[in-house]
């Protein structure tokens, strides 16, 4: 089992600042945000960054703080189903870039993966948790929901994360675990 690293729980900080924080450019025009998917940034570079375990668990805390200290986004259904959603996305993002050829092709592959499998995990947290409300949540429901309104935000997320993953792994903020091991 990997150790706790300081430096991995002081960036799981900021990804998580940084969660309650961008959503706060798309507030005046609530619909952007749902298109936008600011929380979703944070969280897809935290996998990256510091590995699946931290990625899972600030994906898990983000919607959850997010609704608990702004009231937005709604605690039921809506940030139970983000908070399964973006917990598989840096759960995803971490796992695959750990297991796939370091290139830069291969965070894409990466990135694109677990967006899938965060959508599908979104989607079967919709299932269950409206079903408890006593709403259907329906093809069309997750369809738009996961990705006819978030265009937008798949877009950005494919052009910003790569770049970003890639600008970190040139500066070296990236290191190879068993090169960190060895410091």
């Amino acid at each position: 089992m990997k150790r706790l690293s300081i430096r991995n729980l002081v960036l799981s900080g900021v990804f998580i600042a940084l969660g309650l924080v961008l959503p706060f450019l798309t507030a005046q025009i609530p619909s952007l945000g749902s298109r936008f998917l600011p929380m979703h940034l944070p969280v897809l570079i935290a996998g990256f960054v510091c590995g699946w375990q931290y990625g899972l668990v600030v994906g898990f805390i983000v919607p959850i703080f997010r609704s608990m200290l702004f009231g937005m986004p709604p605690m039921m259904p809506t940030a139970a189903a983000m908070a399964v959603e973006l917990a598989v996305y840096g759960c995803m993002t971490g796992l695959m870039y750990k297991l796939l050829p370091k290139r830069n092709v291969f965070i894409y592959v990466a990135l694109i993966l677990s967006m899938i499998c965060g959508r599908i995990a979104w989607g079967l947290a919709g299932i269950f948790l409206y079903g408890l409300g006593g709403t259907a949540f329906t093809w069309e429901l997750f369809m738009a929901g996961a990705f006819i309104n978030a265009v937008p935000g798949i877009i950005i997320q494919i052009i910003i994360i790569p770049i970003i993953i890639m600008a970190l792994n040139k500066a070296k903020v990236m290191q190879d675990e068993r090169a960190m091991q060895n410091v």
